[in-house]
C-alpha cells in the first residue's frame, strides 16, 4: 500500500480527519482520537502503517513477521501494532485492521463528541 492509497483510504471511513505530525506522519484521527498513522519508514516507497487493535490481536500480530509492536505506543502499553512490510499482512487485511482501529477509536469518544462528529443522532 503507497501513502496516498493508506490516505485515501482513511478519508473513506466516517467522521475522520488528517493532520500530519510528527516529523511527517500522516495521522487519521476520529474526532480527537488517533486510528492510524502513516509513515515514518526509513524507506519512502514502504511506508510502515499503525494501527490500535484489541488485545488478542496485538498478542497475535506482534509475534508475525512483517509486524511489530508500535515504537513508543506500545512500550506505554497500549495495544498498537506497526506494519512495516506486507510479509504476513497483505493490503486487504490492513484495512480489515485499519477499519477495527477506527471503531475501536470511536468507541472511547464521550457520547457528546460522537454526536458533534455525526457519529451519533
Amino acid at each position: 500500500m503507497t501513502l496516498d492509497e493508506y490516505n485515501s483510504f482513511c478519508a473513506s471511513l466516517p467522521a475522520v480527519h488528517h493532520v500530519v505530525q510528527w516529523g511527517g506522519a500522516h495521522v487519521w484521527k476520529v474526532g480527537s482520537k488517533v486510528f492510524a498513522i502513516g509513515g515514518w519508514s526509513e524507506q519512502a516507497e514502504s511506508p510502515f502503517f499503525t494501527f490500535k487493535c484489541s488485545d488478542m490481536a496485538y498478542d497475535i500480530l506482534r509475534e508475525q513477521p512483517g509486524c511489530r509492536p508500535a515504537p513508543y505506543l506500545a512500550s506505554r502499553g497500549m495495544k498498537w501494532i506497526q506494519r512495516v512490510t506486507s510479509e504476513t499482512m497483505d493490503d486487504e487485511a490492513l484495512k480489515d485492521y485499519l477499519r477495527d482501529s477506527h471503531r475501536l477509536a470511536a468507541r472511547n469518544l464521550t457520547r457528546r463528541e460522537r454526536r458533534e462528529v455525526g457519529l451519533e443522532e
